[in-house]
């Protein structure tokens, strides 16, 4: 970009680039602060620095891409840990963070309580940046997960976007910081609606994979996991596990709307995918989740023993990277 100006096509990079932080002023995300970005490859998306710095409504070339529920937007100050609150503000989004401590049903583990899908995204982050820096976009920010006589588990996040590209990557350092083993689970919970997701869209696995049911409903649509159909009223969530061999990558291709998304991601740290399939109508979504758990809640991993662990002042390191592209 540095060229074109130099070249005199440019006066401002805001011809082509957006980087600006604007807040809500009304509805249920009223006083949350969003990051939006728009690069001259297409790309559209807001960040959402009171949420973790997770991902909210992403456009490619003016078409939506990602799914966002039937809530929209929340506050963090709306998040309630109690049961099953979680279904009343969670937003989707492109990108939902599950974590740290815990992931999947809320539970009870050691006398402590874990609310459904953790407590993530009801963490405002600190330090915010955000620049262009050369031909990227960098976000940065950090995430503490904190208790008193507890853990601390911080987040050093940095979100890539290319100014000449329609590609987002995170990159996350995760660190336990205190002198005893922590278990913590995480999942990059990316979400993907219509128009990209209908029943003319396919996705494509790496064909060396085990794939796992997670319930016997979903046992019945094993064969079915890469097509879609059209919404169907009532129709219950189906959840597969794809552990792949070594190939860590996904793609959503929808010839009709000719557009293609391919997800990547470090499954050196990240073993599994999660799928999340509904076809439900007004819940119309496909979820690919790169996790590190097998999203049972913190207690039943433990008893399952796949709980992970990150060691004192240890640090682990995750990329989870998404493209959109046209046919």
């Amino acid at each position: 970009m540095d060229e074109l100006l130099r070249q005199g096509y440019l006066g401002n990079p805001a011809q082509l680039v957006t980087l600006r932080r604007v807040t809500v002023n009304e509805g249920t995300a009223k006083g949350t602060e969003l990051i939006q970005v728009h690069t001259a490859g297409g790309l559209a998306l807001d960040l959402l620095p009171d949420a973790g710095l997770d991902i909210g409504q992403c456009r490619y070339r003016g078409v939506n891409m990602s799914w966002m529920s039937k809530n929209g937007y929340d506050s963090p100050a709306a998040i309630s840990s109690h049961e099953d609150e979680f279904v009343h503000t969670f937003p989707g989004g492109l990108l939902y963070t599950c974590g740290l401590r815990s992931a999947g049903p809320a539970n009870r583990d050691g006398g402590e309580w874990h609310p459904l899908h953790g407590r993530y995204h009801s963490l405002a982050a600190d330090h915010i940046s955000a620049r262009v820096e050369g031909e990227e976009v960098v976000v940065r920010g950090t995430v503490r997960e904190t208790a008193l006589f507890g853990p601390v588990l911080e987040v050093e996040r940095t979100i890539r976007i290319p100014v000449f590209g329609a590609s987002v990557t995170v990159e996350d350092t995760v660190t336990n910081r205190t002198p005893r083993d922590e278990a913590f689970m995480q999942i990059y919970h990316c979400n993907f609606g219509y128009p990209l997701l209908s029943e003319e869209a396919r996705l494509i696995l790496p064909p060396e994979r085990e794939t796992i049911p997670r319930t016997e409903f979903a046992k019945t649509g094993l064969g079915r996991e890469c097509t879609f159909d059209r919404p169907i009223p009532g129709e219950e969530e189906r959840v597969f596990f794809q552990k792949m061999k070594r190939d860590f990558r996904a793609r959503l291709e929808n010839p009709a709307l000719g557009v293609a998304m391919d997800l990547t991601w470090s499954g050196d740290t990240l073993p599994i995918l999660s799928q999340w399939r509904s076809m439900a109508s007004g819940d119309y979504v496909l979820g690919l989740e790169p996790t590190n758990c097998y999203i049972m809640g913190r207690h039943d991993e433990r008893e399952n023993g796949t709980l992970p662990v990150l060691n004192a002042f240890e640090s682990v390191h995750h990329t989870v990277k998404i493209t959109f592209a046209q046919l």
